[in-house]
């Protein structure tokens, strides 16, 4: 294996590996907490990863028809605009009105064609990426959802369990099976993140990119609030445990998750 060999695998998002990635998250899910909503939810993420490396395959090729399309309005819109350019009756330039409103005519006619000519030319550019940015938009919803299915995790509850007036039922957790539900959601997060990464890989477009920032940066902002849950978890842990007592672990109705 040559040096140049790693480094070049270590430049790139691999799709595949991605996609891998989401089925052994969702197998981690299942076993621990099957039937989950969670699990479901990254199983959706599954199939919609699964989907992103054909969309960005297509994204990726050149779409011949809607080029040749474009080239051959453009050719045809020039060819019109010579002829009229050809066929002009001759004015005089001593007249100067009639110089001045051929002039301003033919400025007009200029930025026209030229707008139309542009408007043809990124025709599939705009097409490529309102499909990417319509795939994003399912990656944000999915990022709320996963954002849901942590919601109603409160960690203080698992170790000082309050009467509640609510009837939403939940899955009994112990405080270890909550650590490593809240860590999951985290994990389904990022990989939301990198897969919307897939789309700016190899299609260079400014608006797609700000999408995908903007999706990077709600998957931070809300991994962070399940960080805070894990890190109010393990204090109390903590100071449980320097207490020398256990506390009672929540036991609620087993039954769907929340949301």
């Amino acid at each position: 294996m040559t040096t140049t060999e790693p480094v070049a695998n270590y430049r790139r998002l691999d799709a595949q590996k991605i996609i891998e990635t989401v089925n052994t998250l969702q197998s981690r899910i299942e076993r621990r907490f099957p039937g989950s909503g969670l699990a479901k939810v990254v199983g959706e993420l599954l199939r919609v990863a699964e989907e992103t490396v054909t969309r960005a395959q297509w994204i990726q090729r050149p779409h011949l028809p809607l080029r040749c399309a474009a080239a051959a309005l453009s050719v045809a819109i020039i060819a019109l605009f010579c002829g009229m350019v050809f066929h002009i009756r001759q004015f005089q330039f001593n007249d100067f009105t009639n110089f001045i409103q051929a002039l301003e005519a033919s400025i007009s006619s200029i930025v026209f064609i030229g707008a139309a000519i542009i408007f043809l030319v990124s025709w599939e550019h705009r097409i490529k990426r309102n499909r990417a940015l319509r795939a994003i938009h399912e990656l944000r919803a999915l990022a709320h959802i996963v954002d849901m299915h942590q919601l109603t995790k409160d960690p203080e509850s698992y170790y000082s369990p309050v009467a509640s007036g609510t009837t939403v039922t939940k899955r009994a957790m112990s405080a270890f099976e909550l650590n490593r539900y809240l860590d999951y959601c985290s994990e389904s997060l990022a990989l939301i993140s990198k897969i919307a990464a897939l789309y700016v890989q190899d299609f260079q477009d400014p608006v797609l990119l700000d999408a995908v920032d903007d999706v990077e940066d709600l998957t931070a902002g809300f991994s962070r609030k399940i960080w805070q849950k894990l890190t109010i978890l393990e204090t109390l842990g903590r100071s449980l445990g320097a207490e020398g007592g256990r506390a009672p672990v929540q036991q609620i109705t087993p039954g769907a998750e929340s949301v």
